[in-house]
C-alpha cells in the first residue's frame, strides 16, 4: 500500500478535534477550518472525516439524528447522547467490557468490539425543562 502524504488540512482537522470534548459535526469542523484555509471545500472535510475515520486516527459518532459527530479519542468509552439537543458526551464510567462476554454467549460469530450509546437528557435541558 503507497504511503499517505501529509495534508496540512487532514492534520489540521486531527488538531481540531483533539482540543474539543463536544463531538463536532463536519460542517462545525468545516466553518472552523475555513478560518485558517479560507479556500476548503466541505467536499475536503468529508474526504478527510471518511479517510481519518478509516485510518483509525479519529472516531464517527452517530446520534441517531442522521448528523455525524466526530471524536479525536480513539479509545473504547462510551457516549451519552442528549435526546432533546442531540449533544454527544463523553461518558465517564467504570468499565462494561464484560458486555462483550455477555453479547458473544450465544452468538456463533465473533465480537471484537463494542459500541455504547446511552440517551437521555443533559444537565442543560434537564434543568431547561425543570424552569419551564
Amino acid at each position: 500500500m503507497q504511503a499517505l502524504k501529509y495534508s496540512r488540512q487532514r492534520e489540521s482537522i486531527k488538531n481540531f478535534l483533539a482540543g474539543r470534548k463536544d463531538h463536532p459535526t463536519a460542517d462545525i469542523v468545516y466553518t472552523e477550518l475555513r478560518k485558517s484555509y479560507p479556500n476548503i471545500s466541505l467536499g475536503t472535510v468529508y474526504r478527510n472525516l471518511a479517510l481519518l475515520t478509516d485510518l483509525g486516527d479519529i472516531q464517527k459518532v452517530s446520534a441517531g439524528d442522521g448528523v455525524d459527530r466526530y471524536d479525536a479519542d480513539t479509545s473504547l468509552h462510551n457516549h451519552f447522547i442528549c435526546k432533546r439537543c442531540k449533544a454527544v458526551m463523553d461518558l465517564e464510567m467504570e468499565d462494561i467490557s464484560y458486555i462483550k462476554d455477555i453479547a458473544s454467549k450465544d452468538f456463533k460469530g465473533e465480537i471484537d468490539n463494542y459500541s455504547v450509546n446511552f440517551y437521555g437528557l443533559c444537565p442543560s435541558c434537564k434543568r431547561d425543562l425543570t424552569n419551564e
